[in-house]
Order: C-alpha cells, then sequence, then structure tokens
C-alpha cells in the first residue's frame, strides 16, 4: 500500500510541477518533466535518486512561487488565504513525494539495475547540469533544439542525460568498455561533421557562430596564436584534460575517431612505429606553432592561414589512410598529432593512471590491442604504459587476470574505473550535445 502510494503522489506531483511549468510557457521544460511520469515505470534504480532530486526542486519552485504570488497579491490588497492554502497544499505534497521515495519500501519498485544506481544517477545529474548550466550561459542558442525550436533544449537535455545512462549501463556494468568506446566515439564524430555538412549546404543553424572554422584539432593551439582571440576551444581543452587527461584523445577528438577506425581495419597485432617516429608530434607542434606566430607577424591573409591549415589537416587525413590502415597503429595521434602530445603532456597533471600490477606474466595480450604504443614489452616491465598513453581502456579487457587497472589516489581500483568512466561519458554526452561548428 505505502508503495503505491508513494509511486502515485511522485507521478500527481511530476504532473502539477509540469503543468505549472506549461502554465508559463515553458513548454519544453513542460514536456521534459512529463516524461519522468513514463519513466517511473522504467523501475531502473537510478532513476529513484533523479525523482527525488526533481521532486526536492519542484519544493523549492513550488515554494518561490507560493511567496511571490503571496506578495503580489498582497500589495494590490487582493485575497490571498484560499491561493496560499492550494499552493502549499501543493508544496508540502511534493515534500511528501520526495521523501517517500526514500524509504525501503518504494526502494525496491525501482529494483532494476541496482548495483549501478550510485553512478549512473551521478551520469544523469552531470550531464543535466552541464548542459544547463552550458545553455544558461551562452550568448547564443548553443543547443540545436533551441536553434530550431527556441525552449524545447530542455528535451534535448533530458535525452542526452538519459543517453548517457545508457552508455554508462554499457560500460560500468559490463567489461564492454574496449568495443562500444569506438563505436560511441565514431558516433560523436559522426554527428559533428554531419552538422558541418549540413553547416556548408547552407543551414546557418548547424553553426555555433554562424561561421565556417576549419575541423582541424592543431587550430585549438594554432587559431588563438594567429588571430590573437578565440581562447574558448583552448578553454575548453585544457580544462577537459584536467578532468580527465589525455582521454580527451580516445573519448573527446572528433578526428581522432577517424584514426581509431582506420587502424581497426588491420586485424593482425598492430606494428609498432619506429622509434625515430616517437617524437614526430613535437616537430609538429614547433610548427604549428612557428607557423601561427609567422603568419601573425607577417600580416598575411587570412585566405594564406586557412589554406596552411587546410592543408595540415589533409595531410592528417593522408597519414591515417596511408599509414594508421596499414599498421594498425594510430599513427597519426601518436607521430603526427601536436594536440595530443600536449594532451599526454599535460596528462601528468592529472591524477588519473593506468597501472600493472607487480604480479604482471609479461604475456603480452595486452601489447596486442593497445593502438598507441604504449605498451611494449619494456613498459610493461616497468609496470606503467608509455607517454602514448590515452587511458582508453581497451588494454583492461584483454587482460585476464585483471593485472592492469585504472589508478586513482585513495580509491580503489574498481572505484576509480567508475569514476574515470562517469566523467568521460559525461562529458562525451555534454560535447555531443553542442558538437556543431
Amino acid at each position: 500500500m505505502m508503495k503505491k502510494l508513494a509511486i502515485t503522489l511522485a507521478v500527481l506531483s511530476l504532473l502539477l510541477l509540469s503543468a505549472h511549468f506549461l502554465r508559463y510557457g515553458q513548454w519544453g521544460l513542460c514536456f521534459s518533466i512529463a516524461s519522468f511520469v513514463a519513466l517511473v515505470f522504467y523501475r531502473q534504480a537510478w532513476l529513484r535518486w533523479v525523482l527525488i532530486v526533481v521532486l526536492s526542486v519542484g519544493v523549492i519552485v513550488w515554494a518561490d512561487t507560493w511567496l511571490n504570488l503571496v506578495k503580489i497579491r498582497m500589495a494590490f490588497g487582493q485575497p490571498w488565504s484560499r491561493l496560499s492554502l492550494i499552493v502549499g497544499s501543493v508544496t508540502a505534497l511534493t515534500a511528501i513525494a520526495a521523501s517517500l521515495l526514500l524509504t525501503e519500501r518504494v526502494r525496491t519498485f525501482f529494483n532494476r539495475d541496482t548495483q549501478l544506481a550510485v553512478p549512473l544517477a551521478i551520469i544523469f545529474g552531470l550531464t543535466v547540469l552541464t548542459l544547463s548550466f552550458a545553455r544558461h550561459m551562452a550568448s547564443l542558442p548553443i543547443l540545436l533544439v533551441d536553434r530550431f525550436f527556441p525552449g524545447w533544449g530542455w528535451l534535448q537535455i533530458l535525452l542526452l542525460g538519459l543517453y548517457a545512462t545508457w552508455v554508462g549501463k554499457k560500460m560500468i556494468g559490463n567489461d564492454t568498455t574496449s568495443r562500444l568506446r569506438p563505436k560511441i566515439w565514431g558516433f560523436f564524430s559522426l554527428i559533428f561533421f554531419a552538422q558541418l555538412i549540413l553547416g556548408l549546404a547552407g543551414v546557418q543553424e548547424m553553426l555555433m557562430t554562424g561561421k565556417l572554422h576549419l575541423p582541424v584539432p592543431a587550430l585549438i593551439v594554432g587559431g588563438p596564436l594567429y588571430r590573437g582571440s578565440g581562447f574558448f576551444m583552448l578553454i575548453l581543452f585544457t580544462v577537459t584534460v584536467l578532468l580527465v587527461g589525455p582521454a580527451w584523445c580516445s573519448y573527446l577528438c572528433y578526428i581522432g575517431a577517424w584514426d581509431d577506425y582506420l587502424c581497426r581495419r588491420w586485424k593482425k597485432r598492430p606494428k609498432n612505429l619506429p622509434s625515430w617516429l616517437s617524437h614526430g608530434r613535437v616537430y609538429t607542434l614547433i610548427l604549428v606553432v612557428a607557423t601561427a606566430i609567422a603568419l601573425r607577424l607577417w600580416g598575411n591573409s587570412a585566405g594564406v592561414a586557412v589554406a596552411s591549415a587546410a592543408i595540415f589537416g589533409l595531410v592528417g587525413v593522408g597519414v591515417m589512410a596511408g599509414f594508421s590502415s596499414r599498421r594498425g597503429m594510430m599513427v597519426h595521434c601518436t607521430a603526427y598529432c601536436p594536440i595530443g602530445v600536449i594532451s599526454n603532456l599535460m596528462g601528468k597533471i592529472n591524477p588519473w593512471r593506468l597501472r600493472i600490477d607487480r604480479d604482471c606474466n609479461q604475456c603480452g595480450a595486452c601489447s596486442k590491442v593497445c593502438r598507441y604504443g604504449a605498451l611494449d614489452m619494456k613498459n610493461i616491465e616497468q609496470r606503467k604504459p608509455g607517454l602514448t598513453c590515452t587511458l582508453c581502456g581497451d588494454c583492461i579487457a584483454s587482460c585476464k587476470d585483471s593485472y592492469i587497472r585504472y589508478h586513482f589516489p585513495g580509491l580503489d581500483p574498481s572505484v576509480a574505473r567508475q569514476a574515470f568512466l562517469v566523467v568521460c561519458i559525461t562529458l562525451h554526452a555534454a560535447f555531443l550535445g553542442v558538437a556543431r561548428m
């Protein structure tokens, strides 16, 4: 009886909150809140925590509305006691509904994937908060849905939150990271470049600022040096690397997904690169920085700068097609991309690491699946991956004895893995939401 009462009150509270936003013409928020009614019967354990937060926020919304309406009525000398009773009752109802969701009996109703309740709830919450903050702070409609249907961006945020929890369930709940990561990474790249193509076709809403920017990662550094402005991508890249280290390269880079796809065409063991190529990215970084500064100092036109960036990007595509696909190694990412070496070096500041246990028998299974050349025998003997490691985690699934693990100071390896994936998946979903040129 208590369980049915709690679910009924939760559904009623959600519908009333949805109607409240409808009254103010916020259709996107109205529909998003109403969608939780259907989600209740999905019975996922993580959803209970999300509903508690949503209803708690609803209590604040109703309390604020209650006070404001009473003040307005009093200011105009109008009767306010009945209004106060009605809105106060709705506020109390919502608070009771949130409280009942905390009880043990209600917990048994949300009985699916209980072992993943906390990480999935955090993924959903962080995704929604990140996108909501970006939407609020941006000076232009940063979400695509808002561009075409103003005010409906909340629905896109909800869908991305649900997508993030689905990815989290697949990657955290099962040892499928090595199989799913390339797919969701490729999906992100597909969305990114599909929007680029539509933007080039004349659909201006697909472009972040309405202007085209070349999708060449090297411009993250080269662009600001040439223009002396436009540091958004550089700041975003820096913050991301501080959060997840070099995983920028294996989860979030729209070009890296191409290199990953092409190198996987090679079905044999990846061929490590010659030692003389190990510093290739340092040379391309120097080239990019020097070229950007020189073009700025010499006062060259923007056309020359764009042409230079386009040539650099096309050479990178050639490296992928000509070398990565024939060696089974991500040659572009490990020997050509200047952003890759910055990510690896800055990743040393980040506390996330992959560690190899001392009990490792050096079977070499991990080196057979590492596409970044970070696990040769020397690295395995030293019990840590090389500089080119991007924390992709492909090696973890290959180690049958679990000798390779994620490491974070003070955390158990299993918790460290969950926490790492929570952050990466949240960023992936957030980047997917704003993946416009």
